[in-house]
């Protein structure tokens, strides 16, 4: 009898999430839910819904913005700090094309650079996606200026 992963165990959440950095900080969100727990703002595909178009409609629903850019950035397997069950979580990098409020279920949204001392964030953010953009680790010598804005 062979193991499957569904059958026996909790099923992968798979959740699509939005890496948005500016200024050399990471917007991060919570929820009513849980308050005190930070995560990259996004959600929980639809059926038959692609892990871009999931976003983009979370971002709308959550953050009353949408986004201008978004690129692939990282996929997470990782425990959902909420659910307590395995996630796959897929990352994009994103540039918002407004200034993003609360809305929905969220409580609250911050910016952080990930330096000790900010808000308690979500495992797979703080493990998996801080690292990779360079955040709250040691300081990150500065790149090539990129032109435009």
């Amino acid at each position: 009898m062979h193991h499957s992963e569904t059958a026996d165990s909790a099923p992968v959440l798979h959740v699509a999430a939005a890496a948005v950095v500016e200024d050399g900080r990471l917007l991060v969100v919570s929820k009513r839910a849980a308050p005190e727990v930070f995560y990259l703002p996004g959600g929980k595909p639809e059926p038959g819904e692609s892990a871009r178009e999931a976003l983009e409609r979370e971002l709308r629903e959550e953050l009353g913005v949408g986004p201008l850019e978004v690129t692939p950035f990282t996929e997470v397997h990782a425990e959902a700090a909420l659910e307590g069950v395995p996630m796959r979580m897929t990352v994009f990098r994103a540039r918002l094309d407004g200034r993003p409020e609360p809305a929905a279920e969220l409580a609250a949204l911050r910016w952080i650079d990930g330096a000790p001392g900010g808000p308690a964030l979500a495992p797979a953010v703080r493990d998996h996606v801080l690292p990779l953009l360079g955040l709250g680790t040691a300081p990150v010598p500065p790149g090539p200026a990129v032109p435009g804005n």
